[in-house]
């Protein structure tokens, strides 16, 4: 098989590498890709928005799958366009990627169908927005920008002042774009956060492993949302019991709502909750891989990616069972200094050929310049380590990150500091 993968970041380095792994691949492709990724497939100089493009160079090549792994392609019907023409591409088709091209579609989905969440109001008014939030007598809570923003869009607001300066930045400053023309507005949900990978046929689902990420760019997670500064896998917050909970009370009522709307939902479908003490609660959608998530989810999956992939598609999921590898997976994102404000790129990496065979180590943000690899992005590096312990793999990575240098790197030293409660437990 001819396989293409979109996108070019940390998660489709990771996908590139499992897909690497299947006996029915002979060669991979990935737009743009980046250098680590060029180790493993044919890089192609094609953007992931160019649609019509990678329709192209799909029909040219006799691509026989084509897996997308960032959200806007999707959300822009990337899925429609290529299965229109009869090839085969995995992920849902635009009007299911509104779970996550759309926050107001998915609260008002949740809230029709019964589907536990936050409790929500929508605006496209930045008066009638700020006359709301002077109205609030509970803080803190958390303004949306309702459309993408590369995982930014998202204020959680201790003070009223501090919500009247979000709703500023959204709506009248337009700091997110079009995206925060239209906000929701919603109550803060107390409680760790998780994230659940389930593949679906339309019909069928499978579960991969729970992981939890890690948005804020400080230690304590403390300073600004950034697109995830680490994760593990599993979760030890979540075990066997929980997990059928969350499955009957939000996984299989979400599935089923899509079918009812007339949009079933073929592709992988994230689901960002809260473990509240009212139980577990949607906080988002998402219609893709995660990331920093998949770079630890994929690692724990002992079964071939590829024919999920392709049962996704043709509906036979069914067929299929998941085997995931016991122990864990940690991943620290190495990211440029000043991100996810202002950054520099251009920084030249070294010391990678100095870590232990044990780690992985995904590119996210990374170039190639007179044979030197150097910064490209934001989030550079995902140095993701394996094993049965979570502590010795933790200290793994941790020690090898040591080796790594580029100027003005910066990450967290304390990744993973939820699960140790769960663990010493």
């Amino acid at each position: 098989m001819k396989i293409l993968v979109v996108g070019s970041g940390g998660r489709e380095h990771a996908l590139v590498w499992k897909i690497s792994q299947s006996p029915l691949v002979d060669k991979i492709y990935c737009a743009p890709g980046n250098p680590g990724i060029g180790d493993l497939a044919e890089n192609v100089s094609l953007k992931a928005s160019q649609l019509d493009e990678l329709l192209h160079f799909a029909l040219d090549n006799h691509i026989d799958l084509t897996v997308v792994g960032p959200e806007d392609p999707l959300v822009d019907g990337i899925v429609d366009k290529f299965t229109s023409t009869g090839v085969k591409i995995f992920g849902p088709e635009g009007k299911a990627a509104q779970l996550e091209g759309s926050k107001a579609f998915a609260k008002n989905l949740m809230k029709k169908y019964k589907i536990p969440t936050a409790e929500y109001e929508i605006f496209d008014s930045y008066l009638e927005a700020k006359d709301f939030i002077k109205r609030i007598k509970q803080f803190p809570i958390v303004l949306k920008a309702n459309g993408l923003a590369a995982g930014k869009g998202v204020l959680i607001c201790l003070s009223r002042d501090e919500a009247l300066h979000g709703i500023s930045m959204l709506m009248e400053k337009k700091v997110f774009g079009t995206a925060g023309e239209q906000i929701v507005i919603e109550e803060f949900l107390d409680g760790e956060e998780v994230s659940i990978f389930v593949l679906s046929d339309g019909r069928n689902y499978r579960l991969l492993s729970s992981s939890q990420d890690h948005k804020k760019v400080f230690e304590g997670d403390t300073g600004k949302n950034t697109g995830g500064m680490g994760a593990y896998a599993p979760a030890p917050v979540i075990n066997e019991n929980y997990m059928k909970k969350i499955e009957a009370a939000i996984i299989q009522p979400s599935l089923e709502a899509m079918i009812k709307e007339t949009t079933p939902y073929k592709g992988l479908l994230y689901f960002g909750l809260v473990l509240t003490g009212q139980g577990p609660k949607v906080l988002e959608y998402n219609c893709r891989f995660g990331d920093p998530e998949t770079e630890v989810v994929l690692p724990l999956l002992k079964s071939d990616l590829v024919p999920l992939l392709l049962a996704t598609i043709d509906g036979t999921l069914d067929e299929y069972d998941i085997e995931i590898e016991s122990g864990y997976a940690f991943d620290v994102v190495l990211a440029s200094g000043g991100y996810p404000d202002a950054y520099e790129k251009g920084k030249v990496i070294s010391g990678l050929d100095n870590l232990d065979k044990e780690i992985l180590v995904f590119h996210a943000g990374t170039a190639k310049k007179n044979e030197s690899l150097i910064t490209n992005g934001g989030r550079v590096l995902n140095v993701v380590g394996l094993g049965d312990s979570f502590q010795k793999v933790r200290d793994l990575v941790y020690t090898n990150i040591k080796n790594i240098s580029f100027e003005g790197m910066h990450y967290r030293k304390d990744i993973g500091h939820r699960a140790s409660k769960y663990l010493n437990s």
